[in-house]
């Protein structure tokens, strides 16, 4: 978290940005500033004009008429207009706004305020990002896409579709409720899946992901609330698998994901 579901709400919530002027940047921790420093945010953006918003996958694009910024939020990261969180919470980040947790920033020259606040350092912002390392974004994915990505990689199907570089946009929680809405062990190979269920997948993704925005976020799939010891299947009331798949924490029911 976030996920794409996020990293779109965040895109929405920031449209009021558009068409304004860039007064100042506070870029007070360098690291988080990938490729750059502070000096360079400034002279890049001050006096920029916004022009635009945009994502892909995880990665939020801010769009001026001096250069593109490239926002990505890591775990814990979240956005803030006006000091206020653009979504009021996220699962497996702090509850609190703590101002020594702002990590960037930029006021306008109406007064208002961006700004990226991370408890953990996770995310960073970056000028001119190359999104050619990412895959195609996730709600916008080909059915015929995905076939080819599962018939090419021997992985975990959950580590394939974790992947960035290949799909950009799902994180643990949705790839784990697609596995599970479409019947598939998230750790069986990739290549071994049937054609039939990886077309399956494919179907169930951009609907999922409309379904899950509406609800409210990448945390409210019907197997959310069972990913716990002794959780259950939603479905079917099967005892859930946990294992570590594709570096994640992963859940799946043991009776009908084969």
């Amino acid at each position: 978290m976030p996920e794409l579901l996020e990293i779109e709400m965040y895109r929405r919530g920031a449209a009021p940005i558009v068409g304004r002027t860039i007064a100042d940047v506070q870029a007070p921790d360098d690291w988080y500033l990938k490729g750059g420093d502070a000096q360079a945010a400034g002279d890049a953006l001050v006096g920029a004009t916004v022009t635009g918003l945009g994502r892909i996958g995880k990665l939020m694009l801010v769009d001026t008429s001096h250069a593109q910024v490239g926002l990505r939020f890591g775990m814990t990261g979240r956005l803030l207009l006006d000091g206020e969180p653009v979504i009021a919470e996220l699962e497996y980040t702090s509850k609190r706004l703590d101002p020594a947790w702002d990590r960037f920033g930029v006021t306008f020259d109406d007064g208002s305020a961006l700004t990226m606040n991370d408890p953990r350092r996770l995310g960073g912002v970056e000028l001119d990002p190359d999104v050619s390392k990412l895959g195609p974004d996730a709600w916008n994915l080909g059915e015929g896409q995905l076939v080819a990505l599962f018939k090419r990689h021997r992985v975990a199907a959950k580590a394939l579709l974790l992947n960035q570089k290949r799909i950009a946009g799902l994180g643990n929680l949705l790839v784990d409720e697609l596995l599970w809405r479409g019947c598939v062990r998230p750790d069986r190979s990739a290549t071994d899946v049937e054609t039939n269920d990886v077309h399956r997948l494919a179907a169930m993704l951009q609907p999922m992901l409309d379904e899950l925005y509406e609800r409210g976020g990448s945390n409210c799939g019907d197997l959310f609330a069972e990913r716990h010891a002794d959780g259950r299947c939603p479905r079917d009331g099967a005892a859930l698998s946990h294992a570590e798949v594709g570096g994640r924490s992963t859940w799946w029911c043991t009776e009908h994901q084969h």
